[in-house]
């Protein structure tokens, strides 16, 4: 079964249990998907939809981080929940230490020693982290420490 599948049924279970919140987050990576297919012109693959579910995640911890700063903790609270809901799609989110690991590896690799090569090193441990669900935001930070 496709992810794509395995998600329009749990939607339907959802619904069939009354759980608002699943079905609602799950219509909407539904139709992020569908749109995604629109834009694309052909029916995506389970690495693609991911890649849609990943935005999707992004946009909301985004939202969460707003929310807070507005002081509307209930709206962040229903974002997080999305988060969760969308997440359990997604495959295991790499470690903090297998984040790190990965940058000192690209750091070797590219032979970086400054903040003039972030971008190299941000691309070489992506590629390292790839599939394994890596938040850039993280990536990020642990880069600006190893090189700072």
């Amino acid at each position: 079964m496709s992810l794509k599948e395995q998600i329009t049924n749990d939607m339907t279970s959802a619904m069939k249990a009354k759980d608002a919140l699943r079905t609602s987050t799950l219509r909407m990576v539904k139709a992020a998907v569908k749109n995604r297919e629109i834009e694309k012109g052909e029916e995506l693959s389970d690495e693609d939809v991911m890649k849609v579910m990943r935005s999707l995640v992004k946009q909301r911890r985004d939202s969460v981080e707003q929310y807070e700063k507005a002081a509307r903790p209930e709206l962040a609270a229903k974002e997080t929940s999305e988060i969760d809901i969308i997440e359990a799609y997604l495959p295991q989110a790499a470690s903090r230490e297998e984040i790190e690991q990965a940058i000192v590896l690209a750091i070797q690799e590219t032979g970086a020693s400054s903040m003039r090569e972030m971008g190299a090193v941000m691309k070489a441990a992506q590629a390292r982290l790839a599939g394994r669900n890596a938040d850039g935001r993280t990536v990020s930070e642990i880069v600006k420490e190893k090189l700072g």
